[in-house]
């Protein structure tokens, strides 16, 4: 290990205590819905609003940053349909919580592929982090349009340009060279991911930055957690011990 990549290493047995940052895939949506007898529209405007209490209930609780699965690149393959449905609730959501997330300080990034987004969709996301930019507290991300793989590959791409202008000597590509290349550069990587609706898959989700997360699966579909289940996260977090890869002290 080289002296840059061994600064940003994590000690070992780092005190557990509430996660910095926590990653949720938001599951179950569609799964809810055709429980209650209602389209799978129905389903994505109630995880919504379960967003909207879980984003206010983690700035209370401190946290730096809180990042959701929104919308991945594989989505466009679902219905049209649903697919507009869910830009349209996106385009509300950005113009409905501005001044919400004024109020409790939260900063907004977006990360994932600009390429292909609506334009309606484009210019509420850099309303919205123009708005909140000089905000300081939680910084609330939302992945859309964002696949692992692809931010990798966008990622290669980037290196692979600064060396054929002569910027970069392919030697001295290290761990750090990858993470500044990537959609959540200076952004932590999540202490805990949350995954709901039971499925046991990241489902190329941060596939760089979760190496070292903690992960939690409820069997709780994604309208229905509420901040309760957040805190029974929390407390599974706290009860962990991360090693990162060395030996538990005795």
């Amino acid at each position: 290990m080289d002296a840059q990549n061994a600064v940003n290493t994590p000690p070992v047995d780092a005190q557990i205590g509430t996660p910095a940052h926590v990653a949720i895939i938001m599951d179950g949506n569609g799964r809810w819905a055709k429980r209650q007898g209602k389209p799978r529209t129905h389903g994505h405007r109630a995880g919504a609003k379960t967003a909207r209490e879980i984003i206010e209930h983690a700035a209370r609780l401190g946290l730096k940053q809180l990042t959701l699965y929104s919308f991945s690149i594989e989505n466009w393959r679902r219905p049209e349909s649903e697919v507009n449905e869910l830009m349209r609730l996106y385009v509300e959501y950005l113009i409905s919580q501005r001044s919400i997330m004024m109020d409790n300080n939260i900063r907004f990034r977006q990360i994932g592929r600009r390429n292909g987004l609506p334009p309606d969709v484009l210019a509420e996301i850099d309303r919205t982090i123009a708005a909140l930019d000089a905000n300081t507290g939680m910084t609330l991300c939302l992945a859309v349009n964002y696949g692992g793989r692809a931010e990798i590959t966008d990622a290669v791409r980037q290196i692979a340009r600064r060396v054929k202008a002569g910027l970069l000597d392919p030697e001295n590509i290290d761990e750090a060279t990858v993470t500044e290349s990537l959609y959540t550069a200076n952004m932590p990587d999540p202490d805990l991911l949350i995954r709901t609706a039971g499925e046991m898959r990241l489902s190329n989700y941060l596939l760089w930055q979760i190496s070292y997360s903690e992960l939690y699966v409820t069997d709780v579909c994604w309208p229905e957690f509420g901040a309760e289940d957040f805190d029974l996260a929390i407390e599974a977090y706290r009860k962990r011990q991360r090693r990162f890869g060395g030996l538990a002290n005795a």
